[in-house]
C-alpha cells in the first residue's frame, strides 16, 4: 500500500462545545471548558478521517502517539475547529501537525501519530489478550 500520496493532504474538523467536553465531565479538572481529552479526541477524529478513504478494505488506523499543547480555553457554547496535516509517512506510521481554533484564535498545536492497520489481525490479537481464543 503506497501512502505517499497523502503526503500534505490537509483536513479540517469544527465542534461546538458541549457541557459533556468539559474538563469538569471528563474529571480532568474542576472547570467548564474545552477539555484536553475531548481535543484530542476531536483531532484523533479528524486525521482518522483524512486518510481512511484512501486505505484498502479491511485497514483502519489507530492512534499511537499524541504531543499537544492546550495553549487556551474554549468555553461551552463555542466552536473548535481543528486543521490537521499528514506530515510524514514511514512504513506504517502517518505523521499529522495538528492544530486547534476557536473564534479568538489558535487553541493548540501538536503532533498526532496513526499507525495503519489490518482490522482482522488487530482484533484477533485484542481477543489473545483478553484470553480469549481466535475462533
Amino acid at each position: 500500500m503506497n501512502l505517499n500520496v497523502l503526503l500534505s493532504v490537509r483536513s479540517s474538523r469544527e465542534h461546538v462545545v458541549r457541557e459533556s467536553d468539559t474538563a469538569r465531565a471528563y474529571g480532568s479538572g474542576g472547570v467548564d471548558v474545552l477539555a484536553t481529552p475531548a481535543l484530542i479526541a476531536l483531532i484523533e477524529s479528524a486525521a482518522r478521517d483524512t486518510v481512511q478513504h484512501t486505505l484498502p478494505p479491511g485497514h483502519t488506523t489507530v492512534g499511537s502517539f499524541v504531543k499537544m499543547h492546550h495553549l487556551a480555553p474554549t468555553p461551552v457554547g463555542h466552536t473548535v475547529r481543528v486543521d490537521v496535516c499528514v506530515m510524514s509517512i514511514e512504513g506504517r506510521r502517518i505523521m499529522f501537525d495538528v492544530r486547534g481554533y476557536d473564534s479568538a484564535g489558535l487553541i493548540a498545536e501538536g503532533e498526532h501519530e496513526r499507525v495503519v492497520i489490518d482490522l482482522a489481525r488487530f482484533t484477533t490479537k485484542a481477543a489473545e489478550r483478553r484470553g480469549e481464543s481466535s475462533l
